[in-house]
């Protein structure tokens, strides 16, 4: 008999109380490092070579995740991407005043 998986128990949530993001079962891997590659252009077959924790239906099942709820994932990455230029910023600031 053939085993089968069912497709929605491979995205999951953090159980972390402070951060609740979809992540790959079993993994620590969040769906929105999975998607930064795939904007990146990679495909599925390149982000098994990078992710190599991964398989290739972990990162489709990320991927089906990402379009079905693009909205949630593109906040995420929007609000990465500010916490990453605010502390671009905080040690741009640092590096002048030590500078001077």
């Amino acid at each position: 008999m053939l085993a089968t998986t069912d497709i929605g128990t491979l995205v999951t949530r953090s159980t972390d109380k402070d951060d609740r993001r979809p992540i790959i079962t079993g993994t620590r891997t969040s769906v929105s490092r999975v998607v930064v590659l795939y904007k990146q252009g990679a495909d599925a077959v390149e982000i098994v070579r990078r992710i190599s924790h991964l398989n290739l239906a972990q990162v489709y099942a990320a991927l089906t995740y990402y379009h079905v709820n693009r909205a949630e994932i593109e906040a995420e990455l929007a609000e990465a991407d500010a916490e990453y230029w605010r502390l671009a910023d905080l040690h741009s600031s640092k590096t002048e005043l030590s500078s001077r």
